[in-house]
């Protein structure tokens, strides 16, 4: 079953300020996770697997407009346990389009998940992600999304359009 969430992202200027404003909203100190994206040809969309330490991974197709703001994504996630198999398995049979390697702070706030990344070769970003519910429009989940914006302090000017396999790209 496919799921939608509304995104943001944004550049992060000052990291350790902009993570105390998360922990302020948040009312927690979050979690930091380890991630490696690699990125598969595909017809549509993206598909990633996304390694965790430890070898679990989750398989991720998402379809996602470029555009600053926030923007409706509509995704399909799988758990596997043995995420290098996989990677192996897809990489041979699908190719290999990129690969993200990421630091990443998750803080939880209501139905939207705060991501303050720290992405190798590209520097500090942060991401809304307003996961919404059945009855939910895009635009109840942009209304969230832009007070979040508000609350932390994340300005216009610093809304970034694409991926982060789009920015690593686009350095080389």
């Amino acid at each position: 079953m496919s799921c939608r969430n509304v995104e943001i992202k944004a550049k992060v200027k000052d990291l350790p300020s902009f993570l105390l404003k998360c922990e302020e909203v948040s009312q927690s100190v979050g979690e930091v996770i380890k991630q490696e994206d690699f990125f598969f040809n595909a017809k549509e969309g993206r598909l990633k697997l996304r390694k965790f330490e430890g070898g679990a991974a989750e398989l991720i197709f998402y379809n996602r407009p470029n555009m600053e703001g926030p923007k409706l994504s509509e995704y399909e996630k799988c758990s596997v346990s043995d995420g290098s198999k996989l990677q192996a398995v897809l990489s041979r049979a699908l190719g290999v389009s990129g690969e993200v390697r990421k630091y990443r702070h998750l803080f939880l706030v209501g139905q939207t998940r705060i991501h303050v990344d720290q992405v190798e070769n590209l520097g500090s970003f942060m991401e809304l992600e307003v996961v919404l519910s059945k009855n939910q429009t895009p635009e109840d989940g942009e209304r969230i999304a832009d007070n979040l914006m508000n609350e932390l302090g994340i300005c216009k000017d610093d809304l970034v359009s694409t991926a982060y396999i789009d920015l690593l790209k686009a350095k080389t």
